[in-house]
């Protein structure tokens, strides 16, 4: 991607917009959300609503893989958010932006993974849980694309159409003391471990226990949410190293927008 192209300003105009090459919107858009990833969600759910929207929808317009079993060659590998309106992406206070990944395999599965550090504001504390203490969560789902059947054979304009159909896999977490950073590699590796088992017990595997209920732990009722939820997902965009999503955990929740880039 071209860091040194040409930036859009907001507010973005219909006319310059369409006049843009799509390395323009994207580097803009980059460019725009660099550094904002940590500021309150309703900032940036404004943010993407009040500023961004435009370049979102214009963006959607050059996508050039449309069809959804086309994109999951691209999809497979590491992928980091760079930006997110999307609230579980910070269902635990103290997430650690540079050290929070999405990697989808071959396999089917895919995962976000994340590590947190308890009290990174407080100074004091900040010290101590950078050397002692890290908490460590990957929620794992399933992905393929199913086609929806029209329900009604008397119209014969309707056409079947493709979605991306998440399942819920399992969530594991781990708190680590004197841990050293969640690279990208280790973050590969116990993703790799989780699919293999998972694969493997798939048939006779029990249901995932009940996580301890604790500060640094997501609690009975956030577990419950995950568990339950069933994503819709939209790649508005995607080539080899750029991402656009739109996802929806329920029909009467907002959507939210990710923007994310390719590690490897």
């Amino acid at each position: 991607m071209d860091r040194n192209a040409a930036l859009l300003t907001p507010p973005f105009e219909p006319t310059a917009l369409a006049m843009a090459t799509t390395e323009t919107l994207k580097t803009s858009l980059l460019h725009h959300v660099e550094k904002r990833d940590t500021e309150p969600m309703a900032k940036k759910v404004r943010f993407a609503n009040e500023t961004l929207m435009p370049l979102f929808k214009e963006l959607e317009t050059r996508n050039p893989t449309p069809e959804l079993q086309q994109q999951i060659p691209l999809l497979k590998g590491i992928w980091i958010s760079v930006w997110s309106t999307n609230p579980f992406q910070d269902i635990l206070p103290g997430r650690v932006h540079h050290e929070s990944y999405q990697i989808f395999d071959d396999s089917g599965y895919y995962a976000n993974l994340a590590r947190y550090k308890p009290g990174r504001k407080a100074p004091v504390l900040n010290w101590i849980s950078r050397w002692l203490l890290s908490y460590d969560l990957m929620i794992m789902q399933s992905y393929s694309v199913q086609t929806q059947v029209s329900n009604n054979p008397e119209n014969l304009s309707a056409t079947n159409q493709d979605y991306w159909d998440i399942q819920n896999v399992c969530i594991q977490q781990t708190l680590r003391f004197g841990s050293p950073s969640f690279s990208a590699e280790a973050a590969q590796a116990w993703f790799n471990r989780a699919a293999e088992n998972y694969h493997k017990k798939s048939e006779s595997q029990p249901p995932t226990p009940m996580p301890t209920q604790g500060a640094n732990r997501i609690s009975s009722k956030q577990y419950q949410q995950i568990s339950k939820a069933k994503p819709q997902l939209n790649n508005l965009y995607i080539d080899s190293d750029f991402r656009l999503v739109k996802t929806q955990r329920e029909k009467s929740q907002r959507p939210s927008y990710t923007v994310a880039t390719r590690l490897t």
